[in-house]
């Protein structure tokens, strides 16, 4: 059958979208690989800080640092990426109405993120690869460690060339009329800086995996560090600009808002483009590799204009939720908008949950962090505090919003628990604002980071000078456990609805 065909299409009876049948297998496909890698990553976040927490201390030491090597790649990367290549299909073809335009590239790139996924989880499972996310040389792992991240890399790679090449035809098959929507937009600059980001990742691992082989005799470390930071940090610009997308979207979904200036939510994440990338350069602020003048140029006046991006969309998307709010007759005073708007709508409460966890936990500290304050706290748990407020406050909780209702359109199932589902964000959020706070307070108290406890830290150093962190610590884990708990809600909802939901038209 010719995908072109009209067959090739099912319209929802809820929303009247146009649904390309392909496009929704491959979807449902990654969205579904993507829990499964949340589920993994939640059952060891939950290890973890339990660890950390000096009076839990669940752990032995290396299995500490086997999980934690396990939990950085699995939710910074696979997880996420996962779910934002279902994300590039629904937004690059039900959103515009369009095909997708070559399905069977799309499951050839499924095979090799999953089978570099897999790979790379097992073999660090194993013990083959204990050197945490960064993997910095002289740190070696197995060379099947690499080869994982590589082939998740350009299995990744492709899916974007796919969703670009999708958007494209569907432009010039006039699928659509006008500018592509803005959510789709969002997409694009999350493809963007995706590409250089993968062809980064490409470019370091390829090395590490000929050097892990003995192929190469060796691998500089300062040119590593440099190399691997074009892919580590906007590895997570991606998520900031699909994270974004995904906000506009629920704010359309749940209370019909519309950007007050569409050209300028536009212009912001030009900015993101041009500039988010950046401020990876605060991870190497006293690397010789680079020179004085560029860290702080990169980190002061370029970030600054990626920090303006951020702030554009930070008044825009409840600026058009007011504005929607006020229409429908929610027009008393200064805040009836707000009280009125559906809290108990789960893509709602997603929204405004993540808004507020990214925007006053993780936007800020990493606007503050991201300068020449880094110097003092880059080694300390005040940046595991500020990324887990973005990547997994922010992040994480948008798509499991959208999730709610992306679910029910590609699978044509109801959605199971719609009350749980309702709870799940503010539950969640509770869990990841003390989680993210109790590690800031702990980073500001001294403690550092990656180690497996503070005792092992602490020669030379005063006891004072983590005092109170006992406090901070115990407020870090009470919410890692809340966390896991609001996680294993949403996976159980997305499971029970994909298992028994109740069949719709």
């Amino acid at each position: 059958m010719n995908i072109t065909q009209e067959s090739a299409f099912r319209t929802c009876s809820v929303t009247g979208l146009r649904v390309h049948l392909p496009a929704q297998k491959l979807i449902i496909t990654n969205a579904v690989a993507a829990v499964v890698f949340l589920l993994i990553g939640g059952i060891l976040a939950l290890l973890i800080a339990l660890t950390r927490w000096e009076v839990v201390q669940l752990l032995p030491a290396d299995l500490y640092y086997r999980f934690l090597s396990v939990h950085g790649t699995v939710m910074l990367v696979f997880w996420i990426v996962f779910f934002e290549v279902a994300g590039l299909y629904f937004g690059g073809t039900v959103l515009l109405n369009a095909r997708l335009l070559r399905p069977g590239l799309g499951w050839f790139a499924f095979v090799l993120m999953l089978a570099g996924a897999v790979m790379s989880t097992l073999v660090t499972f194993a013990g083959g690869a204990d050197i945490m996310f960064t993997a910095y040389v002289p740190l070696k792992a197995h060379p099947l460690f690499y080869l994982g991240v590589i082939l998740f890399a350009v299995g990744a790679l492709l899916a974007v060339g796919l969703f670009l090449a999708t958007v494209i035809v569907a432009k010039k098959e006039k699928r659509y009329t006008g500018s592509v929507p803005l959510v789709t937009y969002g997409l694009i600059a999350a493809a963007i800086i995706a590409v250089f980001t993968l062809v980064s990742g490409a470019i370091v691992f390829v090395p590490a995996f000929l050097w892990s082989l003995g192929i190469i005799s060796s691998f500089d470390p300062g040119a590593y560090r440099v190399l691997f930071w074009a892919f580590g940090h906007p590895a997570q610009q991606i998520n900031l600009s699909a994270m974004v997308a995904v906000w506009y979207a629920l704010a359309t979904l749940t209370t019909g808002a519309k950007p007050v200036n569409e050209k300028l939510s536009r212009f912001a994440f030009l900015l993101y483009i041009l500039f988010i990338n950046l401020g990876s350069v605060h991870h190497l602020m006293v690397d010789p590799a680079l020179s004085q003048a560029n860290r702080i140029f990169n980190t002061s006046y370029f970030f600054y204009l990626a920090v303006l991006g951020s702030l554009i969309h930070a008044y825009s998307i409840p600026a058009g939720v007011e504005v929607a709010q006020r229409a429908k007759g929610y027009a008393k005073g200064l805040f009836q908008w707000l009280v009125k708007a559906p809290w108990k709508e789960p893509g709602f409460a997603a929204l405004a949950v993540s808004f507020v966890i990214f925007g006053f936990i993780g936007g800020t500290s990493g606007v503050i962090q991201g300068m020449q304050v880094n110097m003092i706290a880059h080694n300390t748990l005040r940046i595991p505090g500020h990324f887990h407020a973005t990547v997994v406050g922010g992040t994480t909780l948008a798509f499991m919003g959208l999730a709610y209702y992306l679910i029910p359109l590609m699978t044509r199932r109801q959605l199971v628990g719609k009350a749980w589902a309702s709870a799940q964000p503010y539950i969640y959020g509770v869990g990841v604002t003390m989680l993210s706070l109790g590690m800031l307070w702990s980073g500001i108290l001294g403690v550092p980071r990656r180690t497996y406890d503070i005792a092992a830290s602490s020669a030379g150093v005063a006891a004072p000078a983590y005092a109170g962190s006992d406090v901070t610590l115990a407020i870090m884990g009470v919410g890692a456990v809340i966390a896991v708990i609001g996680g294993a809600i949403f996976v159980g909802i997305a499971v029970l609805t994909l298992l028994t939901g109740k069949k719709m038209k």
